[in-house]
């Protein structure tokens, strides 16, 4: 004669609830049951996060109206902007072209330094190199080497994302 074993084995399951519905057709902040939990859309991709503040120089803006961050996908290719931004605030230091036509992308500080230095270099140069880095996403900080007879310059330049726009917040020839 065979023995078998009739021992049952409880199985246990755990089941959470959750404190807070996820769908329309739950009663909110009542306990729903996993099983019963309508499946979770997936997530759309998240833009990149702007960890920029606007360059103020310690001037005050009314909320409303205060400089928007922009993020570098938003905007022109930063190389080619950056070259031609360069070689025209070496132009203005050389007499050559009117500051008026940067105002647009310069901050007002960096404006008032560019035509107070209108005229202060005797020459164009010859542009060497451009070098670009984006440390953070909407902010650009770029190199343009010069080449001025038997010296070599640079010309040192950061763009903030602000407004849909490049905006020139340093400018120095160094």
């Amino acid at each position: 004669m065979t023995t078998i074993d009739l021992s049952i084995e409880p199985i246990f399951k755990t089941i959470t609830f959750s404190p807070i519905s996820s769908s329309q057709d739950e009663i909110p902040g009542h306990p729903v049951l996993d099983l019963f939990r309508s499946p979770v859309p997936a997530e759309a991709p998240q833009k990149a996060k702007l960890y920029l503040i606007p360059t103020s120089y310690g001037a005050e803006y009314d909320p409303d109206f205060a400089p928007m961050p922009t993020s570098a996908s938003e905007l022109p290719e930063i190389s080619g902007w950056a070259l031609k931004y360069g070689v025209s605030a070496l132009e203005i230091w050389a007499g050559k072209r009117p500051a008026a036509q940067l105002a647009r992308w310069t901050h007002r500080n960096i404006y008032s330094k560019l035509v107070a230095d209108t005229g202060s270099v005797k020459e164009i140069g010859r542009i060497r190199k451009l070098h670009v880095n984006q440390p953070l996403d909407g902010i650009a900080e770029s190199v343009l080497t010069v080449r001025y007879g038997d010296r070599l310059r640079s010309l040192v330049m950061r763009f903030e994302g602000i407004d849909q726009k490049w905006l020139c917040t340093e400018l120095f020839l160094i």
